[in-house]
């Protein structure tokens, strides 16, 4: 497994799945990109059918499976994409996405309609120019989301270009890469990598999507010290999904490594109606309840915000559980207590 698994076949010649299940998964991998990197690969046990790490990059019949509430674009970027390669929902941040390929590729990913290798995977340099420049001409853009696809996937001297062309906008104060690569491919956090993501006048943060506490290998807790040592603000954005962190004791396990490692806890992601993504949805309720869990468990700065990001592109909201009702507030642990105020 030194190399990315891309295939069915590779994944059967890794001992991942077996062969005849390879066989009946060469369709969802001709709808849908597989990449699984060497030290994802290396974590998966092929020995237990509800191993957390496979269901989120091994894929499953389910995924051609579409119910009639999911959605291509499920939360609306293409409603609000003035130009290619930029989303402009909120007035004080923007993304910009340089490309739609990643380093593996998530079962889940509201973006799967999209991302993956092909002639559109890399925005050409005139797009990524006009993108650049319509950042430029709105100065209530505060902060710049590079996303994707992975923008850690760049090679270093292509972030140093951009993040020089931002650094040339004074009403661009910060610029937040999200990224798996600190997991998933930990030794792609070369020291020229983590140069290339400061400019001068900019604050730069990262947010680090790891979603199960194996994830967090010695190599990924070393990468991420790397971007930490340097002077780069961590958070963490986690997706909750059925069968990986669907369980309090997971989620404060995850949490807590977060804050040990010097990364803030910031979102726990309701899972998006991408197509095919049901069998790993978890209904809102039981986040919920698992977020009412998680109060009366851990401390609070192991708390990530638990948000929707509702279909159509009406934003991310808030939905964690409420705990103030007719006259009375509920505790962590579920009492109920008479509050006036």
């Amino acid at each position: 497994m030194s190399a990315t698994l891309r295939t069915p076949a590779d994944l059967a010649g890794a001992g991942l799945i077996g062969v005849a299940e390879a066989a009946a998964l060469a369709p969802v991998a001709e709808r849908y990109a597989v990449a699984v990197s060497p030290a994802m690969a290396a974590l998966i046990d092929p020995a237990d059918p509800a191993d957390p790490i496979a269901r989120q990059f091994v894929p499953r019949p389910a995924e051609l499976d579409r119910r009639p509430e999911e959605l291509e674009d499920p939360i609306g970027d293409a409603a609000h994409s003035p130009v290619p390669g930029i989303v402009h929902r909120y007035p004080d941040r923007a993304l910009l996405t340089l490309l739609y390929v990643c380093p593996v590729y998530c079962r889940f990913c509201f973006r799967r309609e999209r991302v993956g290798p092909g002639a559109d995977a890399v925005l050409p340099p005139d797009r990524i120019a006009a993108a650049l420049d319509y950042i430029a001409g709105q100065p209530a853009i505060w902060e710049v989301i590079l996303t994707g696809g992975d923008p850690l996937a760049l090679s270093p001297r292509r972030i140093a270009d951009v993040m020089a062309r931002l650094a040339a906008m004074p009403h661009v104060r910060i610029v937040r890469f999200h990224t798996r690569v600190p997991v998933v491919t930990p030794e792609a956090v070369t020291p020229e990598l983590v140069a290339a993501l400061g400019a001068s006048g900019k604050t730069t943060y990262v947010g680090l999507h790891c979603n199960h506490p194996r994830e967090l290998t010695a190599a990924a807790r070393e990468a991420c010290g790397r971007l930490l040592d340097a002077g780069l603000a961590l958070v963490s954005q986690t997706v909750l999904l059925r069968g990986v962190n669907d369980d309090a004791e997971t989620l404060a396990t995850l949490m807590r490594a977060f804050v040990e490692l010097r990364i803030r806890p910031y979102y726990l992601h309701h899972g998006d109606l991408a197509p095919g993504t049901a069998h790993l949805r978890v209904p809102l309720a039981e986040g919920q309840a698992l977020m009412r869990a998680l109060r009366g468990r851990v401390s609070g700065l192991c708390q990530p915000t638990y948000v929707l990001d509702i279909p159509g592109g009406h934003g991310k909201v808030p939905v964690g559980p409420g705990y103030i009702a007719d006259g009375a507030v509920t505790d962590p642990w579920g009492a109920s207590h008479a509050y006036e105020g």
